[in-house]
């Protein structure tokens, strides 16, 4: 996990590990001279027939690494303007060092800089921006982004918040970002990963052993994270030790939501699975599903009384059910089984004026819970009390509320954990906004729980699994590709784990 650089450092986080590392013995110029030398090489790389540079800084240390990369892309050749924020006769610190170093002229900021430019490099704000963009630098910016010039930001584009990804007032737009030592939450979670474009990680000299003192929690998703843990069948396993997962149907006019969560399960390894519902649901479902099995059942009573065979281990509910008491009744019927829950779209609706009783009935059971709400089916269960906090805060948030996983969905997936680590997902591609996408996402979750994966886990894996289907399948994808999709994703996978 270290190896992959998957940990993301809060501005607060980062603060700290140039702090410690300082205290360690390297000095801060140092760290400066490496950030500014990446960020000029970033520049050199992608950009080797330009001409002309502007280089944008700001009074902080974010523009000290702009110094450092103006005076390398000078020596390489490129001719450069350097335009600084303010008087540099008030720079301090490591920046005034710097500022010192660089021996071409400077000008204040202003759109006459960005005249002539074939490329600008950004280094007005760092991540830690705490007050939004206004007055002369937002009119830079502004004409920056009409321009379309090619940029390359340091650390973050300017006006980006590096915690929240939230846009304070207005924001440059860059083909590139360079940051240090390790990603931040804000390089990944909406807005601001749209303004970063290709963002490229340099190691200053920060140890990543300090890591283990800031023990930061967040992480990217990938593979690296549960891999070791994903249910790969044994030689010698059978269809009853893989799990069995039971979805619940909607009725017979709604059953298409979950038979895409049942062959999703079945696709993700569950070595059973069955759509459960009414006589009339199952009629219509017998007459779709193959490997998938079909059951009648009347009710919450008929829900409660399948589930008293413990080797149905995982349960669904959610996709298509239908918002109202119904729904409600199955959903507490279900989790006071010992089968894993995953609940998605109107198993949570239906609780949207009794969220309290909801959570109540995660909180008492031991068996785990995994809730998959889009952003309006947040809303409407959790409420509106973090509306200006990130999206990583409100995942985090209703995580510790309610006692389960929470995936909050979208291009910027969240998955929290009542413990209060997450992860924040990169891989979904844009095509995955089609109808029933989320009830097949819901249906690899039940069915990695069915074969025994934690619930944090499953549900990092199923996101994971779910974008790389939705990028292979790619333009002109509906919900019932992913799955025809899912087995050369998983065999990627297990050439990822290895023999």
């Amino acid at each position: 996990m270290r190896d992959a650089m998957l940990e993301l450092l809060t501005t607060e986080e980062m603060g700290r590990a140039d702090r410690l590392t300082i205290e360690g013995g390297t000095p801060g110029l140092e760290l400066m001279e490496a950030a500014g030398r990446g960020v000029a090489q970033e520049v050199i790389w992608r950009y080797p027939d330009a001409e002309r540079v502007a280089v944008l800084c700001g009074p902080g240390n974010n523009g000290g690494d702009g110094f450092v990369a103006a005076r390398h892309l000078q020596d390489h050749g490129y001719s450069v303007r350097l335009a600084l924020l303010g008087d540099s006769g008030k720079l301090q610190g490591d920046a005034a060092e710097m500022a010192r170093r660089w021996d071409g002229g400077v000008e204040a900021l202003s759109p006459e800089i960005l005249k002539r430019a074939s490329v600008v490099v950004d280094a007005i704000f760092g991540a830690g921006l705490a007050r939004d963009v206004e007055g002369g630098v937002r009119g830079v910016i502004e004409t920056l982004n009409d321009l379309h010039l090619p940029v390359v930001a340091v650390d973050v584009p300017s006006g980006i918040d590096g915690t929240s990804g939230a846009v304070r007032g207005t924001a440059i737009r860059a083909e590139a970002t360079v940051t240090f030592f390790r990603r931040k939450p804000g390089h990944l979670l909406l807005p601001g990963r749209l303004y970063c474009g290709a963002v490229r990680l340099v190691d200053i000299g920060i140890p990543s052993g300090l890591l283990g003192d800031i023990a930061p929690q967040t992480l990217a998703n990938a593979p690296a994270l549960w891999l070791a843990g994903y249910p790969w069948p044994s030689l010698e396993a059978h269809k009853y030790a893989r799990g069995h997962t039971i979805v619940v149907s909607g009725g017979p006019e709604a059953t298409g939501a979950a038979r895409l969560g049942a062959r999703a399960g079945l696709r993700v390894g569950s070595g059973l699975v069955t759509l459960a519902g009414s006589k009339a649901a199952t009629a219509v479902n017998a007459a779709q599903a193959t490997a998938v099995m079909v059951r009648s059942i009347q009710g919450a009573r008929g829900l409660a009384a399948l589930l008293k065979d413990e080797r149905l281990n995982a349960v669904l509910i959610g996709p298509g059910a239908g918002v109202g008491a119904k729904t409600k009744e199955l959903v507490l019927t279900a989790l006071k089984a010992r089968a894993a829950c995953a609940l998605d779209a109107d198993a949570l609706t239906s609780f949207a004026k009794s969220p309290k009783t909801l959570f109540g009935a995660v909180k008492r059971r031991e068996a785990p819970v995994v809730m998959t709400p889009h952003e309006g089916e947040f809303a409407r269960l959790f409420g509106n009390k973090l509306s200006a906090g990130s999206k990583l805060d409100r995942a985090r948030w209703a995580a510790q509320t309610s006692g389960a996983v929470v995936v909050l969905k979208g291009a910027d997936t969240v998955v929290a954990a009542p413990e209060g680590h997450a992860v924040i997902n990169d891989n979904a591609p844009a095509w995955l906004a089609t109808a029933g996408s989320g009830d097949v996402l819901a249906g690899l979750i039940a069915g990695l729980l069915a074969q025994g994966m934690p619930a944090f886990e499953a549900a990092c894996a199923a996101v994971w699994l779910h974008g790389e289907a939705g990028s292979h399948a790619g333009p002109g994808l509906i919900a019932e590709d992913l799955t025809e999709w899912l087995p050369a994703v998983l065999d990627e996978l297990a050439d990822m784990a290895g023999p």
